[in-house]
């Protein structure tokens, strides 16, 4: 059941907003970010395919892994479990904890996961390298990294590599914004078939 003062910021977005343009799915991804963040430029900004998050939302009925950059990604979504490796990645010279992290997420979650970057660039990066490498398959990347400091190139990157994936184009981003597309998702998934 959805709270009154969700439905009433529903409300307040579709008055000052319409997206009725969009499909469904696609619709649902793009209200819940912008629910998020207050932000109406996800409206412009949001990226997404209606089979891809169609897919997604069949997976999670089945209980596939959703791995997160970080635990606050992890934080955002409410009613199902993450699994966050940063705790485990090491910086070294040239790589971040986010990236090595991300490579441990995807050797241990090669296929049939979703992954979820909210905050890390580095980790987006690296999981659209390995992605382009073949060494992972994932069935949605949400890719929301925020901040001057290579966002809005890694969103770049993940657009061209032809991934299943959500993400915003520019600097904006992060794991509000991240966690409530997935948020969006998870809430179709448990509606009946």
């Amino acid at each position: 059941m959805i709270h009154p003062i969700e439905q009433e910021s529903y409300e307040i977005l579709r008055s000052r907003r319409r997206l009725d343009h969009l499909s469904p799915l696609v619709r649902a991804v793009t209200e819940r970010a912008i629910h998020a963040t207050a932000d109406l430029d996800y409206a412009e900004s949001l990226y997404a395919k209606e089979h891809d998050l169609a897919v997604a939302v069949a997976a999670l009925r089945s209980g596939c892994p959703v791995i997160t950059d970080v635990e606050m990604t992890g934080a955002g979504i409410a009613n199902y479990p993450t699994r966050c490796y940063l705790s485990s990645g090491s910086a070294r010279e040239g790589r971040t904890r986010s990236a090595d992290a991300m490579a441990q997420a995807i050797a241990a979650n090669p296929t049939g996961a979703i992954f979820i970057v909210g905050c890390a660039p580095t980790a987006l990066y690296e999981l659209v390298e390995q992605y382009l490498e073949g060494a992972v398959s994932p069935i949605l990347i949400v890719g929301m990294p925020v901040g001057f400091v290579g966002a809005a190139d890694s969103k770049e990157r993940l657009a061209a590599s032809g991934a299943p994936a959500v993400y915003n184009r520019g600097e904006k981003g992060g794991s509000a914004a991240a966690s409530g597309v997935v948020n969006a998702l998870i809430r179709l998934a448990k509606e009946p078939l």
